[in-house]
C-alpha cells in the first residue's frame, strides 16, 4: 500500500448500529444509506458550476465507473490508473481534497471498449472499507489503509463468464458483505467451452472474508440474458421482515438475507427468450413494490413486495407502456414516497406514483449527452449527471422543475457513469479525470 507522505491519516471511531440505521450524514455504498439513491439530508447546494461553490477537486489518477463512498472524513473511489492499468484504491481526505493513502489492488486491462475493472462502488461501514473489481479482486482496508484482508472470487470460484465487463457492486447489510454474479452458462469466446456455469449470490463475513453461504440462482434466460450488472437491494418490511432483492436473468427473486434461500420469484419479461437483453439497474423498493427495469426500451414492472413462492401475473401492481417509462441503464430513484425513473437514451426523467405507476410528470432534460449514471436525491432535489459531465439538479414533488443546469465535464469525459454522492451538505461529483466536492463543509 503506498501512503501519501506528509498527510496524517486519522483514526476515525464509532459503532456500526445496522446498514439501515446508518447515520444519514453518510453515503457508504453505491445507492446511499438507504438503498434506494436518496438521503433524508437538508441545506445542499442548488447553485454550483466548476467556478462556483466547489470546495476542492482532485485529479485522478485514471478512469473508473464507481460512486463515492464516504463517510466522516474520508473519501473512497477506485480508478484504473491511465498508464500501467492498475486497479487502485484511493483515500482522499475530505477537508483538502489530497489522497491519504492508495493501493493497487488488482491489474488487468478493460474487458471492453467502453469500460474498465475499476466499475464496483466500495463500500464501508466506518470502520473497514471493502474495494471490489471486475478482475475478482475483493480486499477489506481499514481506514489508515492497512489490509485486513484479501481475496479474488474469480480466483476461488471460477472465471466469470460475461460478455462485458463485470460491474456489480457489493453491499454490507447486517454484518454480511453480499455480492452477486448473475453471468451466462458459458464464456463467450472460449474453445471447449465449459457448460451449465451457475450464476449465485454469496454472502460473506465481513471480518475475514470467508463465505457464509453461497445461492446458485437458476433462471431460464438464454445466452447473454443471463448477464446482469445490477447489485442486490436489501429491503426491510415494517413488519421488520427482511429481504435481499436480486433481479436479472429474465426475473426477479426475494432472498433469505441470511441463508441466500430464495423466498419469492416473478418473471418473465422475456417470454421469448430473446438472446441479448442483459439487464443494468439494480431493484429499488418503495411504497409497497418493487421496480424492475426491463432492457432495450422495454417495460417497468411494479411487483407487489411480501409475496412467496412462484408469483404470477396478478402480483404485478403494474407495467409500464414499453418505451413510455423506461431505463435501459440507470437505477430509479425512490424518494419522499415517489418513483424517479430516468430513460438516459431519451434523456426523460419520469415521476412515478408507486403503488398504480401513474405518471405525475414527464420531462425530457435538455442533455448534450446520454445518462449512464443513476439519480440520487436530498434536500427536496434530484441530482443527475450524465456521459460527458453535465449535471442536472431538479426539484423533486408533483411538478416538475429544473433548478440547475451546469457542466463538470472536461474534453476527454465521455463515458462518465458515476452517480453523485451526497454527505452532510456536500455533493461528490467523480468525472472521468477529477473528483470535486461541492458545497460548504458541515462536520
Amino acid at each position: 500500500m503506498k501512503k501519501i507522505p506528509g498527510l496524517y491519516v486519522g483514526i476515525i471511531g464509532g459503532l456500526l448500529i445496522g446498514c439501515l440505521s446508518l447515520n444519514a450524514g453518510n453515503w457508504p455504498q453505491l445507492r446511499g444509506p438507504a438503498f434506494n439513491g436518496s438521503t433524508e439530508e437538508t441545506n445542499l447546494p442548488s447553485e454550483f458550476s466548476k467556478g462556483k461553490n466547489v470546495t476542492w477537486n482532485l485529479k485522478l489518477p485514471g478512469v473508473g465507473a464507481a460512486t463515492p463512498a464516504v463517510w466522516a472524513n474520508r473519501v473512497f473511489i477506485t480508478a484504473q490508473h491511465e498508464r500501467t492499468k492498475d486497479l487502485l484504491a484511493i483515500c482522499v481526505d475530505r477537508t483538502s481534497g489530497k489522497i491519504l493513502w492508495q493501493d493497487k489492488a488488482g491489474s488487468g486491462f478493460g474487458g471492453d471498449r467502453r469500460s474498465t475493472k475499476a466499475s464496483p462502488s466500495p463500500v464501508t461501514d466506518g470502520k473497514t472499507v471493502y474495494f471490489y473489481y471486475a478482475s475478482g479482486d475483493l480486499i477489506a482496508y481499514d481506514m489508515n489503509g492497512k489490509r485486513v484482508w484479501d481475496r479474488n472470487i474469480q480466483k476461488d470460484l471460477g472465471n466469470y463468464a460475461f460478455q462485458w465487463t463485470y460491474a456489480t457492486s457489493p453491499v454490507l447489510f447486517d454484518d454480511k458483505l453480499y455480492i452477486q454474479i448473475l453471468q451466462r452458462d458459458y464464456r463467450p469466446g472460449e474453445q471447449d467451452n465449459e457448460k451449465n456455469i451457475p450464476s449465485f449470490i454469496l454472502a460473506l463475513d465481513p471480518n475475514t472474508g470467508k463465505t457464509l453461504w453461497k445461492q446458485n440462482r437458476d433462471n431460464q434466460a438464454k445466452a447473454e440474458s443471463k448477464e446482469a450488472f445490477s447489485t442486490p437491494t436489501p429491503f426491510v418490511h415494517k413488519d421488520g421482515h427482511k429481504e435481499l432483492l436480486v433481479v436479472g436473468g429474465d426475473c426477479i427473486t426475494g432472498h433469505n438475507p441470511d441463508t441466500g434461500a430464495e423466498l419469492w420469484r416473478w418473471g418473465t419479461w422475456n417470454p421469448n427468450r430473446i438472446g441479448h437483453w442483459r439487464l443494468v439497474p439494480s431493484p429499488v423498493a418503495g411504497g409497497g413494490v418493487v421496480l424492475a427495469c426491463t432492457p432495450k426500451r422495454g417495460s417497468v414492472f411494479g411487483i407487489k413486495l411480501g409475496g412467496k413462492g412462484t408469483l404470477s401475473d396478478s402480483d404485478i401492481a403494474w407495467k409500464s407502456e414499453p418505451r413510455k417509462i423506461t431505463s435501459d441503464v440507470a437505477t430509479p430513484l425512490f424518494y419522499q414516497d415517489h418513483f424517479y425513473i430516468l430513460d438516459g437514451d431519451r434523456k426523460i426523467m419520469t415521476c412515478v406514483e408507486p403503488a398504480t405507476g401513474q405518471i405525475i410528470w414527464s420531462e425530457k432534460l435538455d442533455s448534450k449527452s446520454i445518462f449512464r449514471a443513476s439519480p440520487t436525491a436530498g434536500d427536496g432535489k434530484i441530482y443527475c449527471l450524465n456521459h460527458t459531465g453535465e449535471v442536472f439538479v431538479l426539484k423533486a414533488g408533483n411538478r416538475f422543475e429544473q433548478i440547475l443546469k451546469t457542466d463538470f465535464g472536461d474534453s476527454k469525459d465521455k463515458t462518465i457513469r458515476s452517480s453523485i454522492a451526497i454527505s452532510d451538505g456536500q455533493l461528490f461529483i467523480r468525472t472521468n479525470s477529477r473528483l470535486y466536492c461541492i458545497g460548504k463543509q458541515q462536520i
